[in-house]
């Protein structure tokens, strides 16, 4: 359900400046430019005007900096309160402005558009509604002010229009395929669940953000997994925010494809990897570094890394039985236990930090510090003994992709056969090749396997009765 925001105190001046500049351009002689929006799922032609950038109000509900808000939680409570003050209306000029992954800092891609705007003015026209609230074109808005332009083309929502139509109209605008400036990938990821908490189906917002159904899902579960270590996070009136993972996009959909996968296998240690790597996604590790860490990545290497403060007590939990039943719940195993306190320190730890106040920051960050130092040292051997086994299992892998091939080849064969175009001559020089080829693998496995199992034994005695 979308948020009522109301109305800004100069809606009246703006419908009346719209409505006069509406006519105008109807009885105007020259042609008059539209835009094309969709509308209450069908296609819907506005007119287009030009307006006052300075009588417009950015939208409080856009979802471009949606995350964003809660880099001032001060200044983004006033924005839910009275989302019209000019108070209010500074700090969304400030966030569109601002990078997304770091709103203390200004966005190059906003100084590219200003220049862009400065040179070749609107490309395309921006939308409002009649109260002149800014349904799309927020930044360029904001780009115009600084550069004092006076007025923005704009198209016009209908008198009818709603929050709900505000919310609907934007989303589609900004998912059109030629949009100049994506969501942040925080941004995108809430867009889809407000979808999901509408009603609409997984397979409808896939098509309407251009995805696969399946990348659809995986983001959903990361948005859930976000929401929960930023509930986690929590130490006293710090708290990490959605958009402090705004770049680690391809770390989490990593997690996700190594989460799903080790759950087929086992549920309860795909849980416990999950943890292990989100403990290293918050402390900015790269993609290559987390793909060493697996469930035993803990027990194995990082354990013995641990200072003592970083070693919370975790006592054994108690199983609890449901008031009026007979059944108890299974209380967490003792690895993943430890795991997940490890992860809520550092956790906590980086919100102390970046609350950046007194004592207790200098002391989170030498939390920080210790975790990322221990989980360093740990990752050296765990990668050592990774490329141990990848040399291990290099040999089975390439017969596994040849095996691949022969099962290609055998369709190839089959469909040559039946177009007449079977070249035998090239086909017999290419088995004899095979031949050659098997012979040498069965020399060298029998000076390297002691104990042959099935298939290297088949291997040794086809070779031996056809050299017999």
């Amino acid at each position: 359900m979308s948020k009522d925001f109301g109305t800004p105190p100069l809606a009246a001046d703006n419908r009346e400046i719209v409505d006069q500049r509406l006519k105008e351009a109807a009885a105007g002689q020259g042609l008059r430019e539209t835009l094309t929006i969709e509308w209450r799922t069908q296609p819907q032609v506005v007119e287009v005007i030009d307006m006052p950038v300075e009588a417009l109000y950015f939208n409080p509900a856009t979802h471009r900096i949606r995350a964003q808000r809660s880099f001032s939680p001060e200044r983004d409570r006033l924005l839910d309160e009275n989302p019209w003050s000019s108070e209010s209306q500074d700090y969304l000029q400030y966030l569109l402005q601002a990078k997304p992954d770091d709103p203390s800092r200004r966005d190059p891609a906003f100084a590219d558009l200003k220049e862009s705007l400065q040179e070749y003015r609107q490309n395309e026209p921006g939308l409002i509604t009649r109260a002149g609230i800014l349904v799309n074109g927020n930044t360029r808005a904001a780009a115009l002010r600084e550069l004092g332009v006076p007025n923005i083309r704009v198209g016009v929502l209908p008198a009818s229009c709603t929050w709900g139509d505000i919310n609907s109209v934007e989303l589609s605008l900004q998912l059109r395929q030629d949009k100049r400036r994506d969501y942040s990938y925080i941004n995108e990821l809430i867009a889809m669940q407000e979808q999901i908490d509408s009603g609409r189906q997984v397979a409808d917002i896939a098509k309407a953000f251009h995805k696969r159904a399946a990348t659809v899902e995986a983001d959903l579960w990361i948005l859930a997994t976000l929401e929960d270590l930023r509930r986690r996070s929590r130490a006293g009136s710090a708290q990490l925010q959605l958009l402090d993972f705004e770049d680690a996009k391809e770390k989490l959909h990593e997690l996700y494809r190594a989460w799903v996968k080790e759950s087929k296998k086992n549920r309860d240690l795909a849980e416990l990897m999950k943890e292990n790597r989100l403990a290293a996604i918050s402390l900015k590790f790269s993609k290559t570094d987390i793909r060493l860490i697996e469930s035993d990545f803990r027990k194995r290497y990082l354990e013995t890394r641990l200072t003592p403060a970083l070693q919370p007590d975790v006592s054994a939990p108690q199983e609890r039985r449901i008031p009026g039943m007979t059944r108890v719940v299974r209380p967490a195993a003792q690895p993943y236990a430890e795991a997940q306190a490890f992860t809520n320190q550092v956790l906590q730890a980086k919100a102390l930090e970046r609350a950046g106040a007194g004592e207790a920051s200098e002391v989170a960050s030498g939390i920080v510090e210790q975790a990322r130092t221990a989980i360093e040292d740990a990752l050296e051997p765990a990668g050592k003994d990774a490329r141990v086994r990848k040399r291990k299992q290099a040999a089975s892998d390439r017969l596994n992709d040849a095996c691949q091939d022969i099962e290609q080849c055998i369709l190839d064969i089959g469909l040559a056969r039946a177009s007449n175009s079977l070249d035998e001559e090239a086909l017999d020089d290419s088995v004899l090749k095979l031949k050659a080829t098997l012979e040498k693998l069965a020399r060298e496995t029998k000076r390297s396997v002691g104990e042959p199992g099935d298939g290297v034994a088949w291997l040794l005695d086809a070779v031996a009765k056809e050299q017999a």
